[in-house]
């Protein structure tokens, strides 16, 4: 396919403050956006101010740590101890929290540790819409209001008549996150500038920053402490105070850039996004963007609640991968030197366990270009830390999870003709992440076929053997399918062999996957339903589907299609025994179906595989109505950056991409009754379901562009053309149109 997809310009290039406008639209869809969806149960988001993909979070933190305020912020609490500016969006790991301030009146309220200076406040005084937070500090009377561009925080402080003061508090930190060295300086009566160096999930993480206040500060109080180490000085803690005189209702605007590269480039973000201390031009600026983005994909409903929990997922799909270079183009990498990024922008914070799923297959529809920019970071990444990325953010690899999945992202994109980025060098990325002998078990994946259980080396501590197996054969797929696409066949033949790699764990006494050991013996004692450490936050229900590549070979290996739909049903009403007993991962349960977690999310579509269509659009409709609703604890498991979303914009859509390579969606059930999605290159798809209702969720027929159809999937070239897919929705199952 040639790149006549491409539109992309360079505008990814252009900074916030001279960017062209942003167009009008004909809806408000911004008001359909609840940023408290997720911010209870187990869905670890933020309710705070974000652009789409902004490296800024700007966001409150109830100032304790735990599981549940993994994103910094937990709906059941009624503290907020500040407001800082990274965040990550329901990851599961504690990290980030950076450039934190609070505002006070004095004297100020503060409890021991963790806790520190902080206040009260309630939910009835607190909202929240794209782009925008507001809360109200019940200690002090003090109203905040919380705005951002893409590198920079602007948050205004709305004071009662007081002796006033803003902390800024570099010392603290929650989590998996601690302070390794910050510093704060006086600039002029309303600027500082500074750093805070930290280590946790991300290490050696550097972020500076510069502020400027919208009224002098009267007074200044540093306080420092000694960051030791085995005795011996670290760094040094820096908690700085800027004192105020406030008359009743008078409003201090305080607006943060920051940078990975340095005090200067924190600085140039600044002017160049938020030259002037006008609140609400951001907010606006914020809000109009949002809606652009929003206004992509276009439903049509008279519920309310259908829409919000509709737009809500979109808008999560977009706050993850985020912008990780200055606005000069200089971003930090994880060599820890800085790099120069000509006409593309630097993306961190790439959650690809979870996102090759389904939010970079939604991507390569609504954000083409920056799909583009995000496969130059992956090579830039490469050529920098010698491999592609695992899940890396902050100049950092976390090497959270498992898989080589850049992999797929840069398949998927490249054999749909998006981009510019050097194909010979992706390929290359590619296959030389997937032969790292010393790394988490590829070399005695390559020697054996697989990973025995019972064998470690550097990287393979934490074992997950089984779903590491798999996971390299799907990602060996994609390079195959990439290598053929460029005719190599050499490299094709040796990747399509190795993505067969499947087989090898597949335990026809027990029919299903199933951990080896070193001399080819299949674990003992093996209960598909329990939690081990040889499978990756699942069990062997869940991971047995993890063949997206080739579902057809997964069926003649349980003994054909009436078999494997057998194993289907089974999948979701073999109800666990003891719910309580469930890791913390496992939520959102349909049987032993985990909805909370990303290995099942493509199991629903495989009845499509197996003639029973209409089980299919039966599941999706529960998963739909029952565990993505319009409330703080509407998500039934992590976001994942964008992940949980991302599956619910595809399936509400109409339809999925379970092997998300292929360039083929799977036929579900729609959730709205007109779906139009904009292109890029002008066109629209459009999915009508007609007498669609809660009783009809079943699919009689299916016409494409008015003609009869008679395939379970739609293809992407079927997409982009700007074609019509027509549903006709019943009240009655066992309906097949193909």
């Amino acid at each position: 396919m040639k790149n006549s997809l491409w539109v992309f310009m360079g505008l990814a290039g252009l900074t916030w403050a001279c960017s062209s406008p942003v167009a009008p639209v004909e809806e408000d869809l911004t008001q359909y956006v609840n940023p408290f969806i997720g911010t209870d149960f187990t869905g670890n988001t933020y309710p705070g101010a974000q652009v789409p993909f902004g490296m800024v979070q700007l966001s409150p933190d109830n100032g304790l740590p735990g599981w549940d305020r993994i994103a910094g912020y937990y709906y059941p609490d009624s503290t907020i101890a500040g407001f800082s500016h990274t965040h990550l969006s329901g990851t599961g790991a504690g990290d980030l929290y950076d450039i934190s301030f609070m505002p006070v009146t004095l004297p100020y309220v503060e409890a021991e540790a963790p806790l520190g200076v902080h206040s009260k406040f309630s939910h009835e005084r607190e909202s929240a819409s794209v782009g925008y937070y507001q809360v109200f500090l019940d200690d002090y009377g003090i109203n905040v209001e919380l705005t951002a561009t893409e590198r920079c925080g602007i948050q205004r402080y709305t004071f009662p008549e007081a002796k006033s003061a803003i902390i800024l508090n570099l010392k603290k930190a929650m989590n998996w996150d601690a302070t390794q060295d910050s510093y704060v300086e006086v600039v002029d009566s309303v600027t500082i500038r500074g750093y805070r160096f930290s280590d946790g999930w991300a290490r050696k993480q550097k972020v500076f920053f510069q502020t400027r206040f919208s009224v002098p500060f009267e007074n200044v109080q540093m306080d420092t402490t000694p960051i030791l180490k085995d005795n011996l000085l670290m760094g040094t803690a820096y908690v700085a105070r800027f004192d105020f005189s406030t008359k009743k209702d008078e409003q201090i605007i305080v607006s943060t850039a920051i940078s990975g590269v340095s005090m200067e480039g924190a600085a140039k973000n600044l002017q160049a996004e938020v030259p002037e201390n006008d609140f609400d031009k951001y907010r606006l600026l914020a809000k109009e963007t949002w809606n652009k983005e929003l206004s992509k994909i276009k439903v049509e409903s008279e519920d309310k609640d259908d829409k919000t929990v509709f737009y809500t997922a979109l808008y999560h799909s977009m706050l993850a991968p985020t912008i990780y270079s200055d606005v000069d183009g200089q971003y930090y990498g994880p060599d820890q030197k800085v790099h120069q990024a000509e006409n593309w922008t630097n993306y961190s914070t790439f959650s690809l366990w979870d996102t090759f799923r389904a939010s970079h297959p939604l991507f390569t529809y609504t954000q083409p270009e920056r799909t583009n920019d995000m496969i130059k970071s992956f090579l830039a990444f490469y050529e920098q830390n010698g491999r592609l990325p695992v899940w890396n953010f902050y100049g950092s690899e976390t090497d959270m999870m498992i898989g080589y999945h850049a992999v797929p992202v840069i398949v998927d994109a490249y054999l749909k003709g998006i981009g510019d980025f050097d194909a010979e060098k992706a390929l290359e990325a590619c296959v030389a992440t997937a032969n790292i002998d010393e790394y988490r078990g590829i070399g005695f994946y390559k020697q054996k076929g697989y990973i025995p259980y019972n064998v470690t080396d550097e990287y393979n501590s934490e074992n997950w053997s089984l779903s590491r197996t798999l996971e390299y054969a799907f990602d060996d797929f994609c390079i195959a399918e990439m290598a053929a696409k460029m005719g190599r066949k050499d490299i094709a033949d040796t990747f399509y062999a190795r993505s067969q790699n499947y087989r090898n764990v597949y335990n026809p006494a027990t029919s299903f996957m199933q951990p080896k050991d070193d001399k080819g013996n299949f674990i003992k004692d093996f209960h598909a339903e329990e939690y081990t450490p040889h499978i990756c936050e699942s069990n062997a229900w869940h991971y047995f589907w993890s063949v997206q590549h080739d579902v057809d070979g997964l069926i003649s290996l349980v003994g054909g299609k009436e078999r494997f739909s057998e194993k289907l049903d089974s999948m979701f009403t073999y109800h666990p025994t003891d719910d309580h007993e469930l890791p913390i991962f496992s939520t959102g349960m349909i049987g032993q179906y985990a909805h909370g977690n990303e290995p099942s999310h493509h199991v629903v579509y495989l009845y499509n595989k197996v003639n029973q269509p209409w089980k299919t659009q039966q599941y999706v409709s529960q998963i739909m109505d029952e565990l993505y609703l319009n409330t703080p604890a509407g998500l039934c498991g992590n976001e994942d950056c964008g992940q949980m979303s991302a599956w619910y914009v595809f399936s509400a859509m109409g339809f999925y991409p379970v092997n998300p390579v292929s360039g083929e969606y799977e036929i579900g059930k729609p959730k709205f009754k007109k779906v139009e999605l904009q292109l890029a290159n002008g066109k629209v798809f459009t999915v009508v379901a007609k007498n669609l209702d809660k009783e009809n969720r079943y699919i009689r027929a299916v016409k494409l562009n008015g003609k009869d159809y008679h395939q379970s999937f739609i293809t992407h070239e079927q997409i982009l053309s700007g074609a019509t897919l027509e549903l006709e929705m019943c009240n009655d199952s066992g309906h097949i149109w193909y």
